[in-house]
């Protein structure tokens, strides 16, 4: 009607819980970002930036369970698949081999993998039931359960074991070279190093002597 005044409605537009967006990985890039001040990329999947706040030892499962007797309870540990993502501290990479060279493990072919500067490591997922387990962790020991109504995540994808802390107190808890950003009570990367290179190798002597196995089997019975 001509001269009428337009009708506004007082309603207000629906808001999305805290932690939602157009994807789940909106939540949690913002936790890691802005809870941990860790730098991620932009795409998917959620990738974090290594050899800044950490790099990452990628070892067998098996290695990786031995190495948490090493760990302090805030150093973060993830799985993925049937690997184990250590969480050390940043410029561990760099020192790895001659590490390695030194505790003379340097001449085996071991399966141990080191992401460092320039890398990128796929952001573990805190899912549902992972999340409620991450907070009852984290009310002993004042870490972070991580971002509200994350989704689950598909197979294969890395998942937090020790999820992160928010703050600087992380790289505290990472393993280093003595004298070389230890901080207080941080573990030993030596000793560390060493725990996974003896169980990588023990896991790659098994490995070989089953494929010897198998093949013995295989092979046709010699008569005279």
């Amino acid at each position: 009607m001509a001269g009428s005044v337009p009708v506004t409605s007082t309603v207000p537009p629906p808001r999305r819980p805290p932690g939602s967006g157009p994807h789940p990985a909106s939540g949690a890039r913002h936790w890691y970002e802005n809870e941990l001040g860790w730098k991620t990329v932009p795409g998917r999947p959620l990738r974090l930036v290594t050899g800044v706040r950490f790099d990452v030892l990628d070892v067998p499962a098996e290695a990786g369970a031995q190495a948490l007797r090493h760990l302090v309870p805030g150093s973060p540990v993830a799985l993925r698949g049937g690997r184990t993502l250590l969480l050390v501290a940043a410029g561990s990479a760099e020192e790895l081999p001659g590490l390695l060279d030194w505790l003379e493990w340097g001449s085996l072919e071991l399966d141990l993998r080191v992401l460092g500067a320039g890398g990128l490591m796929e952001a573990p997922v805190l899912h549902g039931a992972g999340a409620g387990r991450f907070a009852g962790a984290a009310a002993g020991s004042g870490t972070s359960a991580g971002p509200a109504g994350a989704a689950e995540p598909v197979q294969g994808a890395a998942v937090w074991l020790r999820p992160p802390g928010p703050g600087c107190e992380v790289e505290a808890a990472l393993p280093a070279l003595p004298g070389i950003g230890g901080v207080g009570q941080a573990p030993d990367l030596v000793r560390l190093v060493d725990t996974v290179a003896t169980y990588c190798h023990r896991v790659r002597l098994r490995r070989l002597s089953a494929v010897r196995s198998a093949r013995g089997r295989n092979q046709p019975l010699a008569f005279s």
